[in-house]
């Protein structure tokens, strides 16, 4: 072999590694599936997917949560799918979420189901039918490890551990300075006992002691309306811990407008709100960022693999990322794993 042809064969072997590295880099993957519970885990035999493109449908349980649509973003990312979502407006619309869950099962065209649910127990009936019907069903932004019925697979993040990690956090931060401490719940569910029982598991045996716990109902509005209320009636309290970035979001207006200046402001979620809140000094100290648009990307290539018989199923654990005054910048400058998009450019 001449050097001409040494020379040639060495910048194809440079451009095939660039090329991989770019594939690589466009096709993220997702941590090796742990096991589910006993009996928790649906086979593969009755899947009615043979080959093709397959389609994945979405079905979040209301768009009302950019946090959802969020997921969407990362689920389109994924290459080589068609998909859709179906979705009532309001969280709490669950007979809208189940009518829509019947509707994919019944449609031939849909292959696979990425689903999110506040009420496991009332949806199981119709994904076991999902499941029945030769769909892979996977269950979103959730870590339950026994879910009423068999399903193919779950992705999310493990709520109780995040925040407690979340709170031992936020005391180092505070040097174990005495805090009164209240807590804003979503509405009652699997989700929103699990993200504030690890909150308050991160302060047993210290002196951050819980003053109240009341219901702030996710969202901006309701999370404000409560905050108020719980600083009115506890003046004494100088950490919130709020179950969603969406209720922290309203727990800082809540504190802004009572003057409150020396008040901790804890979120979950990665809200790019809260996000941009936190690196403008606007109210929120820091958040679990669960990083939503790498989750959709996750299931959806998940989906994939299951549906050709590339994994047996499981649970996939999604990495997440305390955010705070001083590593804010860094995620908002990767606008394309966030959605909303940040307002400008950091």
């Amino acid at each position: 072999m001449n050097l001409h042809q040494t020379g040639r064969k060495a910048l194809m072997t440079l451009a095939t590694a660039l090329l991989m590295a770019h594939a690589t880099a466009q096709a993220p993957s997702y941590p090796a599936p742990k096991a589910l519970g006993p009996g928790a885990q649906a086979t593969l035999d009755k899947l009615s997917y043979k080959s093709g493109t397959p389609t994945i449908a979405y079905l979040p349980m209301g768009t009302e949560y950019n946090y959802h649509v969020a997921l969407y973003e990362g689920i389109k990312s994924v290459p080589g799918i068609k998909s859709f979502m179906l979705s009532p407006y309001a969280g709490s619309d669950q007979a809208g979420q189940m009518g829509m869950l019947q509707d994919v099962t019944s449609r031939k065209d849909v292959d696979a189901i990425l689903i999110i649910s506040f009420d496991e127990h009332s949806l199981a009936p119709l994904i076991k039918k999902a499941v029945d019907a030769g769909k892979v069903v996977v269950v979103v932004n959730s870590d339950i490890p026994n879910f009423p019925t068999p399903v193919h697979g779950v992705v999310g993040v493990n709520q109780r551990n995040a925040n407690k990690a979340l709170a031992e956090w936020a005391r180092t931060q505070a040097k174990d300075a005495p805090k009164s401490v209240g807590v804003l719940d979503g509405e009652p569910s699997y989700i929103a006992t699990e993200r504030a029982g690890g909150f308050l598991d991160g302060l047993k045996d210290s002196n951050w002691k819980l003053a109240t716990r009341i219901n702030g109902g996710w969202s901006v509005e309701k999370g404000n309306t409560a905050a108020m209320d719980m600083l009115q009636a506890n003046p004494g309290i100088n950490a919130i811990y709020a179950s969603s970035d969406y209720m922290a979001l309203g727990a800082a207006l809540a504190a802004k407008s009572l003057g409150r200046t020396n008040i901790s402001i804890y979120g979950y979620d990665g809200d790019t709100g809260a996000l941009e809140d936190i690196a403008n000094g606007g109210g929120v100290t820091a958040t679990t960022n669960t990083s939503p648009v790498k989750m959709g990307r996750m299931a959806a290539l998940f989906a994939v693999d299951l549906l050709n018989k590339k994994s047996g199923g499981g649970y996939v654990g999604v990495p997440t990322e305390i955010v705070h005054k001083g590593n804010v910048q860094a995620v908002l400058k990767q606008p394309a794993d966030l959605y909303p998009k940040p307002s400008k450019a950091y």
